[in-house]
């Protein structure tokens, strides 16, 4: 296709230059300080979501647990599409490609749009089934549609703006990225009681609640591409018509599509395994898992902090840095993982009780699964970063099958096997000794990728190695026998 000119300016110089020759420490520190406090604003705002409704009933509870699968499943493929772009945008702004990094933000963008439109329509066709199939007991089912319908209504807008979001953190826009997340956030903390309990409108005045604070930060978020604050371009004539960026963008993605996705089944097979215990052990399970994901969001903001730093110094061919890097924040991540384990595990009973579903038999089933939880804590954070490096660098295949690991193949037998043996303990405990088997792996998979990017020169594979020592003998033959031609 032809491409649209965007000649280099003063602004790209300077973040440039900020990307690449910053100090790694400081750096990480100024991108992560935005990106964590974005995360943490809308784990918060996932908290006070679940405490709202919490006060409905253990169905109420449980059905916000059911429709978290659904919008897993959902930022799923917005953030697939993100993540792909803002890879491939790092890395050329790291070459001073600033075209082609806009024509893969221009792609992602309406891409993402599309695919949430998709979702949408397939949601609204089979919303009964859609929410038995996340794990909806009959008593959660009315509340799982009318909170799900709203959520659906969203697909598009949440899709869209994760691909806006991620391209401005892979900028190093973090601040923008960090206005898009916490405005909508904060404004949904306000207005979600008020739709609930003043107007009257239960647990579908969440879901509204929702859907037009996703709409606001989606207009924020556009806001800095229409004012020219970003170093790309959104333009529907950078759209490409060619498969490959497509195919670049779902290949570069899909740890992200495949992490997220596996999350909304991980929370489906939770619901569906707790189910059989009773409505408040899906409530107690959902609301554990809630504060779990707001730890892990901020362990997400900190590495969203490596990833631009790791492609831009990548593409930069600065490779020392990119270790670096990843070293500054694996220990600054699994130092919180330890302290807030430690917290949360002394505190684990009134943090409970604060979600006051009226069911003690909720807070009883939270805390023996916060306990569990805690344990496992402090092995997140690496495992983590390993994936978020590997996804930037483009080592898509090492980062798909990490990020499956966690919530898919260590997941999966585990929360089938565990509670055949455990009963309601095994399905507390599948997740965090999932998450032990994951930073096993990492360690593996991290090992092997460094010893390949010494100074800068990968290992030649076996069959590179053999290309190269026929080739020296072929050239030493050529002058061995020289003379005698």
């Amino acid at each position: 296709m032809n491409a649209v000119s965007l000649p280099s300016n003063n602004r790209e110089e300077k973040q440039f230059l900020i990307m690449t020759q910053m100090p790694v420490g400081k750096l990480i520190a100024k991108l992560a300080v935005p990106t964590v406090i974005s995360m943490l604003v809308s784990a918060i705002y996932n908290i006070t979501d679940t405490f709202y409704v919490s006060h409905l009933g253990p169905s109420a509870a449980g059905a916000v647990g059911v429709v978290f699968s659904l919008m897993s499943l959902i930022q799923a493929f917005g953030m697939g599409m993100g993540t792909g772009a803002a890879s491939m945008v790092s890395r050329c702004l790291g070459k001073r490609d600033v075209t082609t990094a806009s024509r893969y933000v221009s792609s992602a963008f309406f891409a993402g749009a599309f695919i949430g439109l998709c979702i949408l329509a397939a949601g609204e066709l089979n919303l009964r089934w859609l929410m038995k199939l996340l794990g909806s007991t009959e008593t959660i089912l009315p509340y799982a549609c009318d909170y799900g319908h709203y959520i659906l209504l969203a697909a598009p807008i949440m899709c869209a703006a994760f691909v806006l979001n991620t391209t401005l953190r892979a900028e190093g826009k973090a601040l923008f990225s960090m206005a898009g997340l916490t405005v909508g956030a904060v404004l949904n903390i306000a207005i979600a009681p008020i739709f609930i309990y003043m107007l009257e409108w239960g647990i579908a005045g969440a879901a509204i609640a929702v859907l037009i604070c996703q709409t606001l930060s989606l207009c924020i978020l556009l806001s800095f591409f229409i004012r020219k604050k970003s170093v790309t371009t959104l333009s529907w004539k950078l759209v490409s018509k060619d498969m490959r960026v497509y195919l670049d963008l779902v290949r570069l993605g899909s740890p992200t599509t495949l992490r997220q996705g596996f999350a909304s089944l991980a929370m489906a097979l939770l619901n569906i395994k707790s189910a059989p215990f009773g409505d408040a052990a899906v409530a107690a399970v959902s609301i554990v898992v809630k504060i779990y994901l707001a730890i892990r969001s901020l362990i997400l903001g900190i590495g969203q902090a490596l990833q631009p730093v790791a492609g831009y110094n990548h593409g930069a061919k600065l490779y020392d840095r990119v270790r670096k890097a990843f070293w500054v924040t694996t220990r600054a991540g699994t130092l919180i993982c330890i302290a807030l384990a430690a917290a949360l595990a002394l505190w684990a009973e009134p943090v409970m009780t604060s979600f006051r579903t009226g069911s003690q038999e909720v807070v009883k089933i939270g805390v023996e699964a916060l306990y569990l939880f805690c344990m496992a804590l402090p092995f997140l954070a690496f495992s983590t970063y390993v994936d978020q490096m590997l996804q930037m660098l483009g080592k898509s295949k090492s980062s798909a099958f990490l990020a499956s690991c966690r919530q898919g193949i260590m997941f999966l037998p585990l929360i089938f096997i565990l509670p055949h043996f455990w009963g309601l303990r095994g399905v507390e405990a599948a997740q965090p000794l999932a998450d032990v088997l994951t930073f096993a792996a990492a360690g593996i998979i991290l090992t092997k990728f460094f010893k390949q990017y010494q100074s800068g020169q990968k290992i030649l594979t076996s069959k590179r190695r053999l290309r190269l020592i026929y080739l020296i003998l072929a050239r030493k033959l050529n002058h061995w026998t020289e003379p005698y031609k």
